[in-house]
């Protein structure tokens, strides 16, 4: 079961690798068993414990012992052994909330979620659960099931039982919009604002919904919102992001400075003004307000500084950029502002410079020398300079041959030399080694594409990538691309419109607007590719593909 789902439903008192004090009034015989569980927990023998603590249980029908089998046999990866403790753990504590949303959480990461339902439904119904609150969770609870389709049966069926109630309507919203069924999302969302017009999440989903129509719908629906609820700050923020994706940039700066204006002392409220300025390029703006948050002692200052920097990055102010990176010096964002910085320094063509810098942030921090030697590759890279790349990455493989970053790299760094045998040999030892790994997959497959070759291999791999990583708007582009390369216009269309539209990267646009180009379409064409270039002038795949077909 994946960890994050057991977090969402489940805080145990104690850790699972903490020995545990024994249950009261415990036989010899008993107690001999729970020591054995402890021992043969510490001796890293989980298997073994994690029996141990079941059939521990189900004597004792102790509700803690049934706890802490669940523990164990979660820590074990024994989703089958977990889900029996939980429901024996709810056998002995029928009324424990607890338990019946650990029980339904492990049988939804088993993908068992019709199973779940029948738990879920009475977890609802519990004494003391905020039935509100339980249905806006159950998106996050069933997130572990790769079925979606039939994540939304379930919600429906446990909605069916509350019509009136708008956080289930809601509800039902989220799930088909995850399903990817926008109809449902919509009508749902318009549900639950018809019985709860003055609340934000439906109006801000059904937004969300219409803006992969029409940016201008989308804007229309939340003015419409933020008219009768002029005071709701996140309607209004979100109607600003709609009119900014429509490009009715001053209008947006309008509800800024309304924002602003009605939250003048909120942290929050400037950071987000910050943050979407920034994304407008209105970077005096967000300069601004991204300065004043410092002022106001702002709780992530770390993170203001960062964006600090990349609005000076954005400008070509390199040193100023170097300046805000180097002011943060401790926390999570330590390393990528190290990374930053480096680059800053090479983008002034001190590629040695910035090479020595990174190597003395790997002596600062050790334990992140492999993602410090994967940036100095790609600076290397970025600099012409693939066969030095290549020569570095390959001494780091030597030292720890299957680490996954290394790999990865490797392989980027073999197919920009036309190495592509060496290029393989690493992408599929990548996926041995991790076969998880969705990015691996799709980069064998992209470079079979790219090079129009072993198109039906290449799209199993791209496929593989998919299932492992759905929502990937670049792997979303790479099945659009090998559909076009086996001649399936239609279908290349479809996915690459899907791709652009949920990440409107330059490459995928240069996709897109061949794909469009050939099929006769080449006014939109035109557009996507002019997009393309407002956003990123210099994207070498663009350039290459307007040129070809434009000359």
């Amino acid at each position: 079961m994946p960890k994050y789902i057991f977090a969402a439903v489940l805080s145990l008192a104690a850790c699972a690798a903490t020995p545990q004090s024994a249950p009261e009034e415990l036989n010899e015989p008993t107690l001999y068993d729970f020591l054995l569980g402890e021992i043969a927990l510490q001796r890293g023998d989980v298997t073994l414990a994690a029996k141990t603590y079941l059939e521990l249980a189900k004597h004792t029908r102790d509700p803690r012992v049934a706890r802490r089998a669940v523990e164990v046999a979660n820590l074990a990866r024994l989703p089958d052994l977990a889900i029996e403790a939980a429901k024996t753990w709810l056998d002995i504590e029928p009324s424990s909330p607890q338990a019946l949303q650990v029980t339904a959480a492990l049988l939804i990461g088993s993908k068992r979620v019709e199973e779940a339902e029948p738990y879920l439904e009475k977890l609802l119904a519990s004494d003391g659960v905020n039935l509100e609150n339980g249905f806006m969770q159950l998106s996050r609870l069933l997130a572990g099931n790769p079925d979606k389709s039939a994540n939304l049966r379930v919600v429906r069926q446990l909605a069916a039982k509350h019509p009136k109630l708008a956080p289930a309507q809601f509800a039902i919203a989220q799930a088909a919009l995850v399903a990817g069924d926008d109809d449902a999302a919509l009508a749902a969302a318009r549900s639950a604002a018809a019985l709860r017009p003055e609340w934000e999440p439906p109006a801000v989903l059904e937004a969300q919904v219409l803006q992969k129509r029409s940016p201008a719908a989308a804007a229309k629906r939340l003015e419409a919102f933020v008219a009768k609820n002029p005071g709701s700050r996140e309607g209004r923020l979100n109607y600003a992001r709609a009119l900014v994706l429509d490009k009715r940039f001053p209008e947006a700066r309008k509800q800024f400075e309304a924002l602003l204006a009605a939250n003048p002392g909120n942290t929050d409220v400037i950071y987000a003004v910050g943050l979407l300025a920034y994304q407008l390029k209105d970077y005096p703006v967000a300069e601004e307000n991204m300065k004043r948050l410092l002022g106001l002692g702002y709780r992530d200052a770390n993170g203001v500084r960062y964006l600090l920097g990349q609005i000076a990055e954005e400008q070509k102010a390199w040193p100023r950029a170097i300046e805000w990176y180097e002011q943060i010096v401790s926390g999570e964002q330590v390393v990528p502002a190290r990374l930053r910085a480096a680059s800053a320094i090479a983008k002034q063509g001190k590629l040695d410079e910035a090479r020595a810098y990174l190597k003395r942030a790997a002596e600062d921090n050790p334990d992140q020398e492999v993602q410090l030697i994967v940036a100095e590759a790609q600076l290397l890279r970025e600099a012409n300079h693939s066969r030095d790349a290549f020569e570095l990455l390959g001494q780091a493989l030597q030292k720890d041959p299957e680490q996954p970053d290394l790999l990865y790299d490797m392989a980027l760094t073999a197919e920009k030399l036309e190495r592509y045998e060496q290029m393989e040999s690493n992408l599929r030892k990548l996926i041995e080694v991790q076969p998880e790994h969705a990015h691996a997959y799709n980069a064998l497959g992209y470079s079979f594409a790219e090079r129009n070759t072993r198109l039906a291999e290449a799209r199993k791999l791209i496929e593989k990538a998919l299932e492992l990583s759905p929502e990937d708007y670049f792997i979303i582009d790479s099945l659009g691309w090998v559909l076009y390369r086996e001649g399936n216009l239609k279908g290349a269309a479809e996915q690459l419109r899907r791709a652009y539209s949920g990440r409107p990267d330059a490459e995928i646009g240069a996709h897109l607007g061949e794909v469009l180009w050939v099929m006769g379409r080449r006014d939109e064409a035109e557009r996507i590719w002019q997009e393309s270039i407002k956003s990123a002038p210099e994207n070498d795949t663009l350039q290459k593909t307007i040129k070809r077909f434009k000359r």
